[in-house]
Order: C-alpha cells, then sequence, then structure tokens
C-alpha cells in the first residue's frame, strides 16, 4: 500500500489565480490529489473546482467579499496572483503584496491548526535582505490608497514595482511565520526563474529579451506552469510539516550559480544577445 505523504485527500484548498499558468497547473493537480478546491480570480477557471469566486486584489472590498463568498475553514491556501510590468507600477505593488497581504489576512482565522499558505514570488525579490529600508517603509502602509500614492511619490527610489513587489512578499513570509507558528500554521514561498506562459511576453516587454533569455541558461529552457506548480503543492503539503519561513528558489539552479560566481549574468546576457 502507497502511503499519501503529501495528505490533500479530503482537505480543502484555496487557490488564488486559478484562471491560468501556474495557478492552473496547480489547481488543476489538487484537484488531482483528492483536495477539495476553490478557486479565486478575475477570470473564470477552466479547472473543474468545487467553487469559483471572482476576485479583484486591487480592491479591499472585493477581497473581503471574496473570502466571505467561499466561507468555511481551510487546510491551504495558494496565492498564486501577480501582474508584470506592463501595468501600472501602483497597480503591480497593489495586486503583487498589498492585495495579497490583505486577502491572506482575510482568510487566517478561518485556517486551521496544521494548515499552510504558499505564496509565489520572484527571483527578481532576492535582494529582499540588502533593501529592508525601503521594503519595510513600504510594508507598514496597510491602506490601499495609501500604499499606491506611496508607490506614485516614491518610484524612482523604490525602484521596479515587481522587484518591490516580490521584495515584500519575502520579508512578509519570513516575519509572519514566526508569528503563525504560535498557531500551528505554516507559511512559504517560492522564487520561480521566468516560467513559459503569456506573461513570458510582459517580461520581455520590459526587461528585453536577452535578459530574460539569459534566466534559462542554467537549464537550457523556460520551467513549465507544472514545474513551478508542483513545489507550492509541496510546501503546503504534509510532507513539508517542519518548513516555514522559507523563500525556496524554483530555478534549477540559476541562483546558486550565479551566487557562488558558476554562473555570470553579464556573460550569459551576452551569449542570449548573440
Amino acid at each position: 500500500m502507497t502511503t499519501d505523504i503529501l495528505g490533500y485527500g479530503g482537505k480543502r484548498v484555496v487557490v488564488m489565480g486559478c484562471f491560468s499558468g501556474t495557478g492552473e497547473a496547480c489547481a488543476r493537480k489538487l484537484v488531482e490529489l483528492g483536495a477539495e478546491v476553490h478557486g479565486a480570480d478575475i477570470k473564470p477557471s477552466p479547472v473543474d473546482l468545487a467553487s469559483f469566486t471572482e476576485v479583484n486584489l486591487l480592491d479591499p472590498a472585493s477581497i473581503e467579499a471574496g473570502v466571505a463568498s467561499i466561507g468555511g475553514e481551510i487546510d491551504a491556501l495558494f496565492n498564486v496572483s501577480g501582474l508584470p510590468q506592463t501595468f501600472p507600477g501602483e497597480d503591480v505593488v497593489t495586486v503583487n503584496f498589498v492585495g495579497m497581504r490583505h486577502w491572506t489576512e482575510q482568510w487566517l482565522p478561518k485556517i486551521r491548526a496544521g494548515a499552510a499558505i504558499a505564496t509565489v514570488s520572484s527571483l527578481a525579490g532576492m535582494a529582499y535582505l540588502t533593501r529592508q529600508n525601503i521594503v519595510s517603509e513600504f510594508m507598514a502602509l496597510t491602506d490601499f490608497h495609501e500604499a499606491r500614492q506611496w508607490y506614485k511619490d516614491n518610484a524612482e527610489r523604490a525602484g521596479d514595482p515587481y522587484t518591490l513587489s516580490k521584495e515584500c512578499i519575502n520579508t512578509w513570509t519570513q516575519k509572519l511565520a514566526v508569528e503563525l507558528a504560535e498557531r500551528d500554521i505554516r507559511i512559504n514561498c517560492t522564487m520561480p526563474s521566468p516560467i513559459d506562459t503569456p506573461m513570458l511576453n510582459d517580461f520581455k516587454q520590459i526587461a528585453g529579451e536577452a535578459v530574460i533569455g539569459a534566466f534559462a541558461k542554467a537549464k537550457g529552457r523556460f520551467s513549465s506552469p507544472e514545474e513551478q506548480a508542483l513545489p507550492l503543492i509541496l510546501l503546503n503539503s504534509d510532507a513539508a510539516g517542519f518548513i516555514s519561513g522559507t523563500c525556496l528558489a524554483v530555478d534549477a539552479g540559476l541562483s546558486g550559480g550565479l551566487a557562488t560566481g558558476v554562473l555570470n549574468m553579464q556573460q550569459m546576457i551576452a551569449e542570449a544577445t548573440a
């Protein structure tokens, strides 16, 4: 008899961002694993879910109504939604961090002991420990309007909105892990390298094809949505019961190669350009 070490059978889970890409792949696999999967997004999911609720992460009222609509207690929360930099900067930081944080906070009273939260961050947020002054200043703002106005007023020193939002996700994940441990709830995030989804074209438009192509150097290709969904599922599973506060790079060794000097980003960009 095979033991189900992931333990999703019969569990009630919620996936924010189930319309496409990693979120769709995550929701689909969770259904296959026997979970009761409730999805949320701005567009309906193609996955056969227990329920779907339309939620706009730019709007706190929509977030609160979405949580109330799904209702009940849950065993796992998957936060997969995000915007690229082709959207206004204030929208990017709101959806990717402010809205996602509010969404999660609305669920916290409904998350059972032994449950877990997993959020998609990005390799773009890897330098979060070196930018704690600006990150902490932004994270201190809990009001949607104030956070959006702060970014408009501080865009030059805050830098790329996508990067800032992912630095906040990493920081928030590690800080909240300590608080949630008292309730036997875990929280982690993943830091993917570029994923072969329609959003990849947005990143190419912003950073350039050569720069984005360089991120595929370690593996020789971009990751698939499934390859990013499965680590999220692992982090929220019974098998990861002692893992919390982790920012997990899911990048086929890219960040490790850069950190140790085995890979050189400038060289990779030059090769991708050639």
